[in-house]
């Protein structure tokens, strides 16, 4: 098999603990793009959060971002292509949110709105100041999500996090039962609810089709639940040593974590 495109999930994928990119890795994904294979990142990240990742990789590719909420030309500074939720559906799940008292980031626009500084606030804003003020994200606190959705233009996804991992199953039921919207574990204190019917791999399929190209021509690497559809519909679906044996199980190779070379490594092995 002959493979034209890497699909890279981020966080806990190509990303070290530290958000940092091997040496290894950005070599091996160099010498694939001289070969003129296109390299795409498919992340559950908002773009204005992956600034730092796509200068270093020096892509030309759109950006998959939101899960596959929407398809983003950082180039032409556009979206392409998107399914966000629409403002009623926003607004259901902001209320369900207040009564079983559980916290959420919206992502809009060109922004991520919080109302409550939760630890996952936090711990973004942090990583934000690290970064030079060009690639920073765009964090803004609001005083009420529920009027701020009157305010923006597109809502991609609300990330959920609650250090009562059980009470956020339990929720993401109440979510997916009452409001039929997709809810996919993106960390493991993190739950995503987005449009329903979006996912990494039907967005990352709609656009290989796109390019003349097949899934089958595809090797995903990933490592948590909002990576499967991805990493089962390509040809070839890369699990990390870090990621839950339900992922392993599923995918076609299991290799090192992320912090060890097997990006590379598997590049180098199966590709160049």
């Amino acid at each position: 098999m002959t493979y034209r495109v890497i699909a890279l999930d981020l966080d806990g994928t190509l990303l070290t603990p530290q958000k940092t990119i091997l040496p290894e890795s950005l070599a091996a994904l160099q010498r694939a793009r001289e070969l003129g294979v296109k390299v795409v990142i498919v992340t559950g990240r908002h773009h204005v959060a992956i600034h730092p990742f796509y200068q270093a990789l020096a892509l030309d590719t759109p950006a998959i971002c939101c899960n596959g909420t929407y398809l983003y030309d950082y180039h032409a500074k556009k979206v392409l292509a998107s399914d966000p939720l629409r403002p009623e559906q926003a607004s259901q799940l902001i209320e369900l949110l207040a009564i079983h008292n559980v916290h959420g980031l919206m992502y809009v626009d060109d922004a991520m709105l919080y109302q409550e500084t939760t630890g996952h606030v936090l711990r973004a804003e942090n990583w934000a100041k690290s970064l030079p003020e060009s690639q920073r994200p765009v964090f803004h606190h609001v005083h009420s999500l529920r009027e701020a959705v009157h305010q923006v233009e597109s809502i991609w996804k609300f990330a959920l996090t609650d250090q009562d991992t059980v009470k956020l199953q339990n929720f993401t039921r109440v979510v997916e039962q009452e409001l039929g919207l997709a809810c996919e574990w993106s960390w493991h204190d993190q739950v995503d609810v987005a449009q329903s019917g979006n996912s990494k791999g039907n967005r990352l399929a709609q656009w290989v089709e796109s390019q003349g190209l097949s899934m089958s021509q595809v090797m995903a690497f990933g490592d948590n639940f909002n990576d499967l559809s991805m990493l089962e519909s390509a040809g070839l679906g890369v699990a990390m040593g870090n990621a839950d044996e339900a992922i392993k199980a599923r995918a076609d190779l299991v290799i090192g974590t992320n912090l060890e070379t097997g990006i590379a490594a598997t590049l180098y092995q199966h590709l160049l």
